[in-house]
């Protein structure tokens, strides 16, 4: 037998061979055998003792040295945009290491929290310790919970929030973190899932009263991980920031460009202009001037301040707050085009002819003045002759000018035929302690329309711009609706009585015309909302497939780079293929825009379900009082649990559960999106008139739930069950309601 090692020989042969490193491993390099193998076991066991190794599953190793193969967790990203990653398991007592992650063109994108199973190469002389690369993602960090606590003797319970979530979470005593009873919290799971019993987790944030009015947006913040406070480092940054000089820019401060937006706007990123065109041979034609907010002058690539909006990705709207890209001294100062000062911009001077087409344009880095700002109401009412003091002055010079190039570029979308749908959007209207005072829907005014379309030609501008100079850059795609759900909107369309053409290329002007033939009919708002469902939902990418909704081939977003991320790299791309400046796309950028393009539309996605989930808390804390109503609406969705029915005066929705109608067994066809009693044959569909009677309105998780009174002005037939079937009604509504009064009872013990 070989004499045994010391100390210091294990542990050099475990740094040394990190993959070899079990009791046998070790054994074979030193050649102990026999007996020897539990001398050999009490070293590693003093080693193990006194921190030198640590022991995981039937092997050895350095706790302050990392395996070459280990279980890691993106920790974020430093100010020049790279990845860290931090071990998930670390028993040592110094610090853990930095990781730089090295991604591969193919890797997925990693987001902060994700786990991943990486390949470590130890690195010296650098300021972080070890590089790793993906073999694979294998989780995307710990599951969060933002639930309303109870407290117990055994540390308590967390009721989730989620509509669809009836699974209450344990809280042992060491991880409350002070959460009182009744309180709002958000918590993560902690360890694996039990087969038994109820799951474990710890709260991590304490969010105050979940019945405050002001709780209703922070938590679909939480709820839906958008970051809302910045870094120290990024703030730093932008108070930094001063305002910018005429230098190389062009001089359009003499152009007068006016921003028009809704009267709360809280930011104005575009300004536009338009005049009749004087050259000869565009005889009616018209010069538009649309002018944008020069967002890449503060933001430059790399800085904290890039990497922040980068991780954001747009700015999230809520009824009683915005959470912005860019902190408030740019968003809502510098990088604003406010009335009567100075500010840089990126425009675009495009010439239209008569009939509306462009028929060139030119791109330039400016210095502006915004002649005036304005709201959309006040440029309506001047047009049509009710002008206020402040646009009378501006009728025959702006706004005249305005329409006119409006109406011409009407035409001409009127020509390519765009998706046409006809939904409208619900405007909610706060009180001054944040409660809602009204529910009402927005006028689509041509103000609305004349912006927007002047938007859209800026927009196609820089993508052909960019096309032409051949730089990279992201466009907004939106991919034609796939074949599934075309077969499900025409089959929707066929039982209303009308007709989508099969066997050719679709187009947005077949679908035009379905909406068309049922615009004067009952169906209109049902088609208009099976189109929508139908639909794709649009993304960024450096590969252009078009935009199928607004029938263009050339289409990125070029106008908001306040609140847009992606606006803000096209920005780039153009200053870059111009030769502006030393701030346009760099080489990082370009190499990173398939990533940063699926980044950002996870991140919009990400906004869109907080703003609804938000306005859905909204509607059933302002429906909250009129539990017992009556109320008429239209069935908006058909699920094999229930329907949907949207309400008429308010446009929310609500869940009349399927056990709820009545005792008979009813046959949920996907398809046909039916329900169908099998001994009533009531059939109930999409878009059937309801009335229904408001029997549950939860506000903490935004849910209703409707008793259904009758269908097509008919009351429910007898054969669903009679009296019976109140009965059965009311037992299930009640076991329906459970989950919201527990809800609602729980935030009201919160303590003081």
């Amino acid at each position: 037998m070989k004499k045994l090692p010391t100390k210091e020989e294990v542990l050099a042969w475990i740094s040394e061979n990190p993959t070899q490193t079990s009791k046998r491993d070790i054994a074979k390099a030193f050649g102990i055998k026999g007996a020897a193998r539990i001398d050999l076991k009490r070293i590693l066991k003093e080693l193990e003792a006194e921190g030198h190794l640590s022991k995981r599953k039937k092997t050895y190793r350095d706790p302050s040295n990392l395996p070459p193969v280990s279980v890691l967790r993106v920790s974020g990203a430093d100010s020049d945009g790279d990845l860290f990653l931090e071990p998930v398991d670390w028993e040592s007592t110094e610090d853990k290491p930095a990781i730089l992650y090295i991604p591969k063109a193919s890797d997925v994108a990693l987001a902060e929290g994700d786990r991943i199973l990486g390949r470590l190469t130890k690195i010296g002389g650098e300021d972080h310790a070890y590089e790793a690369r993906l073999i694979r993602r294998i989780g995307l960090g710990p599951t969060k919970i933002l639930g309303v606590f109870k407290k117990s003797a055994e540390g308590g319970r967390v009721t989730p929030i989620d509509k669809g979530s009836d699974k209450e979470w344990r809280v042992p005593p060491g991880a409350v973190s002070g959460a009182r009873d009744g309180e709002l919290v958000e918590a993560e799971q902690t360890g694996p899932r039990a087969r038994m019993g109820l799951p474990q987790a710890r709260i991590t944030a304490r969010l105050g009263d979940p019945s405050a009015p002001r709780s209703v947006s922070l938590i679909a913040i939480h709820q839906h991980g958008i970051p809302d406070e910045f870094p120290s480092e990024v703030l730093e940054q932008a108070e930094m920031a001063e305002p910018v000089s005429l230098g190389d820019r062009e001089d359009l401060r003499d152009v007068p460009l006016v921003t028009i937006d809704p009267s709360d706007a809280r930011d104005h990123d575009d300004a536009c202009f338009a005049r009749a065109d004087d050259d000869p041979e565009n005889p009616g034609g018209h010069v538009v001037w649309v002018a944008i907010a020069d967002v890449a002058h503060y933001v430059r690539p790399g800085t904290p301040l890039d990497t922040e909006a980068r991780k954001r990705g747009n700015s999230t709207y809520f009824p009683d707050r915005v959470v912005p890209m860019l902190p408030d001294v740019l968003s809502g100062d510098l990088c604003s085009l406010h009335e009567g000062v100075e500010r840089p911009c990126l425009a675009v001077r495009m010439v239209l002819d008569a009939a509306g087409e462009k028929k060139s344009h030119r791109f330039t880095r400016g210095l502006m003045r915004s002649h005036a700002s304005l709201n959309y109401q006040e440029v309506q009412d001047g047009y049509d002759g009710n002008p206020n003091e402040k646009i009378a002055p501006l009728i025959d010079e702006v706004i005249k000018p305005l329409y006119a190039a409006f109406r011409a570029a009407l035409r001409a979308r009127e020509r390519r035929d765009p998706l046409n749908l006809e939904l409208p959007e619900r405007r909610i209207v706060l009180d001054e302690t944040g409660k809602v005072r009204s529910v009402a829907f927005r006028d689509r005014l041509d103000a609305h329309k004349l912006i927007e379309e002047f938007m859209i030609l800026a927009n196609v501008s820089a993508a052909e711009e960019l096309k032409k100079k051949r730089m990279p850059l992201l466009f907004r795609v939106h991919e034609e609706p796939s074949p599934e759900k075309l077969e499900a909107l025409r089959e929707i369309a066929q039982a209303s009585g009308f007709n989508l053409a099969k066997g050719q290329v679709l187009s947005t002007s077949h679908l035009n015309r379905l909406l068309a033939q049922a615009a004067e009919s009952e169906h209109s708002e049902l088609l208009n909302i099976s189109t929508l469902r139908s639909m794709t939902q649009a993304y960024y990418a450096p590969e252009n497939f078009g935009h199928f909704g607004l029938a263009l081939q050339n289409y990125a977003h070029f106008t908001s780079p306040i609140r847009r991320y992606s606006d803000l790299v096209v920005h780039r791309a153009l200053i870059a293929a111009h030769g502006w400046g030393d701030d346009g796309l760099d080489p990082k950028d370009v190499d990173a825009l398939k990533e940063t393009g699926e980044l950002i539309s996870m991140t919009e996605r990400r906004s869109m379900l907080a703003e609804r989930d938000t306005t859905d808390r909204y509607l059933a804390a302002y429906l909250a009082d009129r539990v017992g109503t009556e109320m008429e609406g239209r069935v908006s969705g058909i699920a094999r649990f229930g329907l949907f029915v949207k309400l008429d005066e308010s446009g929310a929705d609500g869940l009349v559960p399927i056990s709820s109608i009545g005792r008979e067994y009813f046959h949920h066809d996907r398809d046909a999106q039916t329900l169908t009693g099998d001994r009533s044959g009531l059939t109930i569909g999409l878009g059937q008139r309801v009335l229904v009677r408001l029997a549950e309105a939860t506000p903490v998780t935004g849910g209703l739930m409707l008793e259904l009174l009758e269908i097509e002005g008919k009351g429910l037939p007898q054969a669903s069950g009679g009296a019976k079937r109140s009965q059965g009604r009311g037992r299930k509504l009640k076991r329906h309601r459970a989950k919201g009064s527990k809800l609602k009872k729980k935030a009201s013990r919160r303590r003081g």
